[in-house]
């Protein structure tokens, strides 16, 4: 086990920084760092050494986070079947130490923010967000766009007040 520690002690931070932002919540954001660690532990020996180690967990901790974060998502639909729908019923913790750009994120539509921090904060190809998340390039590169645009719109509004 002191090498599992090592491994989280090492990384934990990159991670529960990635997860945070897929995820838009700290209480996810936690759960899914452990979710990646122990899926990364797992399959350890599944590492080939083909590409940097870095490289590799940040595809394990994506995939982990976008397979589980769907997962809730379909649970929470199922229990809020007649309610407003489940982006509505959000509510998103105001923080003091979270940046006014990190809480505007925090507001988009899940699978914008999904390809907005792949992309703009991970510096992933628009190929690689495709591959990521099953969607075409052009829908990756569409909600990129997007998420810019409401970022955009909603700075704008926050600083014309």
């Amino acid at each position: 086990m002191h090498a599992f520690q090592q491994l989280f002690e090492r990384h934990h931070r990159r991670v529960y920084g990635l997860v945070w932002r897929l995820a838009g919540d700290t209480d996810a954001a936690h759960d899914l760092t452990q979710e990646v660690f122990i899926k990364l532990w797992d399959n350890l020996s599944s590492f080939r050494g083909e590409s940097k180690f870095s490289t590799w967990l940040h595809t394990v901790a994506t995939r982990v986070a976008i397979s589980e974060l769907r997962k809730a998502n379909r649970w929470q639909r199922m229990q809020l079947t007649g309610e407003a729908g489940y982006a509505d019923t959000l509510e998103y913790q105001e923080s003091a130490d979270l940046s006014e750009l990190d809480q505007l994120i925090r507001r988009l539509p899940e699978q914008t923010r999904w390809a907005f921090v792949l992309h703009c904060i991970e510096g992933l190809r628009h190929e690689d967000v495709a591959a990521e998340m099953g969607i075409a390039v052009g829908t990756s590169k569409a909600q990129v766009h997007r998420a810019r645009t409401m970022l955009e719109e909603w700075l704008s509004d926050d600083h014309s007040e």
